[in-house]
């Protein structure tokens, strides 16, 4: 069985720079009060209208695949993760294959919505289906518009001011040097909190109810004059039930045990320990976050990258946006171990090894 490698990363932000003290005129908060929450200074937002989650991860992709050697009509497989999807349905990956001129080709597309971990998931599937010999070259993108979907008031800037937007793409195709290339991946899973961290309305659990006689009558289908009712209610309308909601403190505790418990399974498998990696790269849900770890695991500030200072969190797209800036910094270099890892809403965590 072969191995499969990163043949090509890419990444691409928004131009629009939003920073703290631009919140603060339509919020309650302070440039000072974020970053000691959260580490960041600012983010990017898309062009509304103009830019959207499969045209940015497009932009990606056309990077990774110069740098892979490969057009975008080699392409075999699309693996796209995304919680902030053009449209309800269908998924991006087809759009994105469309973006990409690639539509006459009989290429699959799978979208993942693992939310923060949806990059580690998707790269995991990606390593299956090269190492089995399914496809050469599989396209693995995360990419978010979270800005078209925010609550821009003081209700909402304990979510709204965290995120950003962006988009991070890899080519994986196969090795033959055994020494090289997506040494293990661990995928994990826990739905027993998942309302701690969601984007709950509009969603199939809310129906429609209506009173007669004085009783209320659950319908399946409401009547024609009210069918709009059945996505967004008055009360969701009202209350702003359909903006995504977090308990902050709650997900940081589980994140900081998650996050070196997956690390450790992945390097124990292998039989490395921590000082063996040359650069992690933390899923950016909180500057903070990634600070306790680093010191869980013992690592000096040049073995970890961290950019959520200027691009805030970026859910699926964070990992490869961050394992780009380092690639390009000249942080990741050939044969050294790299590390990604991240955990968010599900909650889903996963690791992956790679030498590169």
């Amino acid at each position: 069985m072969k191995r499969s490698k990163i043949a090509g990363i890419g990444h691409y932000v928004p131009e629009r720079i939003v920073t703290n003290d631009e919140l603060t005129r339509v919020m309650d908060t302070t440039d000072e009060w974020i970053q000691e929450r959260t580490g960041i200074q600012e983010r990017r937002y898309g062009q509304k209208h103009q830019e959207t989650t499969s045209s940015m991860g497009a932009a990606a992709t056309r990077i990774a695949c110069e740098r892979a050697g490969i057009e975008p009509a080699d392409i075999d497989f699309i693996i796209f993760a995304t919680l902030s999807p053009d449209y309800y349905f269908p998924g991006c990956g087809v759009l994105l294959q469309r973006e990409l001129g690639i539509t006459h080709k009989e290429v699959g597309a799978l979208d993942v919505r693992n939310q923060c971990s949806g990059f580690v998931y998707a790269l995991s599937i990606a390593d299956q289906f090269v190492k089995t010999g399914m496809y050469k070259n599989v396209l693995v993108v995360g990419s978010e518009m979270h800005s078209m979907g925010l609550d821009f008031s003081t209700r909402g800037r304990n979510v709204t001011v965290i995120f950003g937007d962006g988009a991070g793409a890899a080519i994986v195709q196969p090795t033959d040097a055994p020494e090289r290339g997506i040494l293990t991946t661990k995928l994990h899973s826990d739905g027993t909190h998942a309302e701690k961290l969601a984007f709950i309305n509009p969603g199939s659990h809310g129906g429609y109810h209506f009173k007669k006689m004085g009783e209320e009558i659950d319908f399946g289908y409401p009547p024609a004059d009210t069918y709009g009712e059945i996505f967004l209610t008055p009360k969701m309308m009202q209350e702003g039930m359909y903006y995504p909601n977090m308990e902050g403190q709650f997900v940081f505790k589980m994140a900081v045990q998650k996050f070196p418990e997956v690390i450790h399974e992945a390097l124990n498998e292998v039989g490395l320990k921590p000082s063996d990696i040359n650069m992690l790269i933390p899923h950016q849900a909180n500057l903070r976050i990634s600070q306790f770890v680093q010191k869980i695991l013992g690592l000096r500030d040049d073995q970890v990258w961290n950019n959520i200072q200027k691009f805030g969190n970026t859910t699926a797209a964070s990992v490869p946006i961050a394992l780009c800036e380092a690639y390009e910094a000249g942080k990741v270099k050939e044969g050294d171990l790299v590390c990604l890892a991240a955990f968010g809403s599900g909650f889903t965590w996963a690791s992956a090894l790679i030498r590169w």
